[in-house]
């Protein structure tokens, strides 16, 4: 990969998910990221929250000793920081955490931090993470206002939430809200943010992405990636995503 490209994050929450259904250990969440990496993947994300309904906290220091073995590849912990993510930070000392303002037991993220009301209590964490040497990415909405504030509390990076554009590929908005992904993405690089996205990209919505927004470093993905493995195997569909990032920069 060269360095003008995005990096592919695959978020192993599902596979976490369907395993917990049983006793068995299987589908392992370790062999799954083994196969991905293998495949051209350039990070593995986990999303532990603090109920275990999908990665359990015993998963988290394998699934980071197993990165350590890919050269180059990346490690990425998000959660809430006021929960139960920062003992996975202290302990490990991943490459990236993605704070993600959740509630407990919150089916799914769906928005972003606010400012200036998440000021005051992200700070101190950010500063934490960032003193262990990892990198701090604010996950939030596209909103361009909010991105110099997402820089003063110390981050390195945002993740915009893409559920907005998700909704929106393939209908008349698509362009609009395109454009507003794009806006908020320079305003972040303006503020000195480095660009990240994520939620709901799959492969027929994410060249399309990728081509509009500038400057994106990492996509994480996770729920439709590893449906589409459900189908095609965890290493024919990685591939299959790398193909759709190349396409947006051929």
């Amino acid at each position: 990969m060269t360095a003008s490209k995005t990096a592919l994050s695959v978020n192993l929450n599902k596979v976490a998910l369907v395993r917990n259904t049983r006793h068995l250990g299987i589908p392992s969440v370790v062999r799954a990221a083994s196969i991905c990496l293998q495949a051209g993947a350039h990070g593995i994300t986990v999303h532990p929250r603090p109920d275990g309904r999908h990665i359990r906290g015993d998963d988290v220091p394998a699934l980071s000793e197993l990165v350590g073995h890919h050269a180059g590849a990346e490690f990425n912990i998000e959660g809430n920081p006021f929960h139960n993510l920062m003992e996975h930070v202290r302990l490990l000392r991943p490459h990236q955490c993605t704070f993600v303002p959740d509630t407990e037991g919150q089916f799914t993220s769906d928005h972003g931090w606010e400012f200036p009301a998440d000021a005051q209590r992200l700070r101190p964490v950010v500063q934490e993470a960032r003193s262990l040497g990892v990198r701090v990415s604010l996950f939030m909405d596209p909103r361009p206002e909010l991105m110099a504030a997402a820089r003063e509390v110390g981050a390195d990076r945002v993740e915009l939430y893409t559920e907005s554009y998700a909704r929106a590929w393939g209908t008349v908005r698509q362009d609009e809200v395109l454009g507003s992904f794009a806006e908020a993405a320079r305003a972040a690089q303006a503020a000195g943010l480095g660009v990240n996205a994520g939620h709901d990209l799959n492969r027929d919505n994410l060249t399309d992405f990728l081509r509009a927004v500038p400057g994106v470093q990492e996509v994480s993905i996770g729920h439709a990636l590893i449906s589409d493995a459900l189908e095609l195997g965890y290493e024919a569909t990685v591939k299959a995503y790398l193909a759709r990032i190349d396409a947006a920069f051929a």
